[in-house]
C-alpha cells in the first residue's frame, strides 16, 4: 500500500521527455492567489529531492534563485538602463562606452549565476596589459554595481565581483606644462583664431576648461573700478562650470580673478568677433550669453575645444597629439612657481581642493579680487620694446 506523503513534502514524478525525476513543492501564493512552486530535478529521486531542498532553503532565506539563462549582459544592460538615474549625461555615456567596449565582449555571454571570482580576476588581469589603473577601477565599478543591482533583485545569490581587487594597469600619459618659450609660441599662434581669447584666458588665469566653457559675459568685467579704494582691476568671476548642476569642481573653486592686460585685450577683441557672428547668424543665434560659444551662440563641448586647440598647437610648430587644453592650466601653475609665487597663492588662484598639500597650505584671499596672478602674468608676457 502506497503511503500518502505528509503535507508540505511536495510531489515527485518521472518526466519521460527529460528523462529525469522532478521534485516539486508549493512554497506560497502570490497576491493574485497563484501558487509559488519550486522544482528540483535529477537523474535519481535522491538527487531531485536534494536539489529541491536547496531551493526551498534559499527561498526561506529570502534568496530566490536566478533564472538559469540570466546573463551578465542582461545585468549590465539593466544597470545602464535603470541604475544611473540622476547621473549626468556625460557619466551615462562614459559608463555605456566602458560596458559596451570592455565588459560585454569578454563576459557578457556568461550566465550570471555561473560567474566566478576567478573569471573576473582573469579578465581584469588581461585588461591591465593595455588599460590604465583608473580605467580598470571604472570597469570594476561598473560590473560591481551591475551585479549588486542584480543581487538586490534576486537574480543571483552573491556578488563575486566585490571579492576581486583591481590590478595595477598601465601608466597614463603624465601631465606636463609648456615652457615659457612654448607658451609664448602658443599665444602667438592663437592670435587671429576663434580660440585666441580662450587660450589666453586659460594660460594666464589658470581657469579649468569646464569653467571657461560655462563662463558668461555677465561674469566678466573688462573695465574694473578705479574710483574706489582699494581700486578693483578688470576681473572674471569663476563661479560656474559645465558640470552637473553648474557647480564648480569644489566650493573652494568659486573665485574672482583679476585679469592680466593681455586677457583684457583678447576678450575685447573676442567680444567684437562674437558681435559680428551674432549679426551673421541672425535669427539662428542662441542668446545664451556665453563668452566662448559656437558661431551660432551654442555651448562648446570638450571635443570642439580639443580640435581647435590642436590646430593652434600645430601652428605653434609643436606636436598636436602631445598637448591638451587642460595643460594650459598646468602651465599656468608652473610659470607662476618658476617666477617665485608661493604655493599658497597658487592654490588660491587655481581654486585647488582635495589634496593633502593644498589643504595644508590653502589660505583664503582677503581681497575680493586676487591680484598676484595678473601682476605676474603681466610681467612675464609684457610686450617687448620693439613691439
Amino acid at each position: 500500500m502506497t503511503t500518502r506523503r505528509a503535507r508540505g513534502e511536495g510531489g515527485l514524478h518521472w518526466d519521460e521527455s527529460r528523462q529525469r525525476w522532478i521534485a516539486t513543492v508549493t512554497v506560497g501564493y502570490t497576491p493574485a492567489g497563484k501558487r509559488i512552486v519550486r522544482k528540483g530535478s535529477g537523474k535519481t529521486k535522491t538527487e531531485a529531492r536534494t536539489k529541491l531542498r536547496e531551493k526551498i532553503r534559499d527561498y526561506e532565506d529570502g534568496l530566490a534563485i536566478a533564472e538559469h539563462h540570466y546573463t551578465v549582459t542582461e545585468a549590465v544592460t539593466d544597470w545602464l538602463t535603470y541604475g544611473l538615474n540622476g547621473r549626468s549625461d556625460r557619466t551615462k555615456t562614459k559608463c555605456e562606452i566602458l560596458c559596451r567596449t570592455h565588459i560585454l565582449p569578454a563576459l557578457g555571454a556568461r550566465k550570471l549565476r555561473e560567474l566566478r571570482a576567478q573569471d573576473v580576476d582573469r579578465w581584469l588581469t588581461d585588461k591591465a596589459a593595455t588599460l590604465s589603473t583608473r580605467t580598470l577601477r571604472d570597469l570594476h565599478g561598473c560590473l560591481n554595481r551591475s551585479v549588486n543591482r542584480a543581487m538586490a533583485r534576486d537574480k543571483v545569490k552573491r556578488n563575486v565581483v566585490a571579492l576581486c581587487s583591481v590590478p595595477r594597469g598601465q601608466e597614463g600619459r603624465p601631465s606636463k606644462s609648456l615652457t615659457l618659450d612654448q607658451a609664448k609660441a602658443v599665444l602667438d599662434a592663437a592670435e587671429g583664431t576663434r580660440l585666441h581669447a580662450y587660450v589666453v584666458l586659460s594660460l594666464l588665469t589658470g581657469a579649468r576648461t569646464e569653467e571657461l566653457r560655462a563662463l558668461t559675459w555677465d561674469r566678466v568685467d573688462l573695465d574694473g573700478r578705479a574710483d574706489i579704494d582699494p581700486p578693483l582691476p578688470p576681473s572674471v568671476q569663476v563661479w560656474h562650470s559645465v558640470r552637473a548642476g553648474g557647480d564648480t569642481k569644489t566650493k573652494k573653486s568659486r573665485r574672482t580673478l583679476a585679469l592680466p592686460a593681455r586677457c583684457v585685450s583678447a576678450l575685447a577683441l573676442h567680444c567684437q568677433r562674437q558681435d559680428q557672428e551674432r549679426k551673421t547668424a541672425g535669427k539662428d543665434w542662441h542668446a545664451l550669453g556665453l563668452v566662448f560659444a559656437t558661431t551660432v551662440g551654442t555651448a562648446l563641448d570638450a571635443a570642439n575645444v580639443r580640435r581647435a586647440f590642436r590646430r593652434v598647437v600645430t601652428l605653434a610648430g609643436m606636436d598636436p597629439a602631445a598637448w591638451t587644453p587642460r595643460e594650459l592650466r598646468h602651465s599656468f601653475v608652473s610659470l607662476l612657481s618658476d617666477s617665485g609665487v608661493s604655493l599658497e597663492a597658487i592654490a588660491d588662484l587655481c581654486g585647488h581642493s582635495g589634496t593633502t598639500v593644498t589643504e595644508k597650505v590653502y589660505r583664503h584671499q582677503l581681497r575680493p579680487v586676487m591680484l598676484q596672478g595678473a601682476a605676474v602674468m603681466d610681467r612675464i608676457f609684457a610686450p617687448t620694446a620693439e613691439a
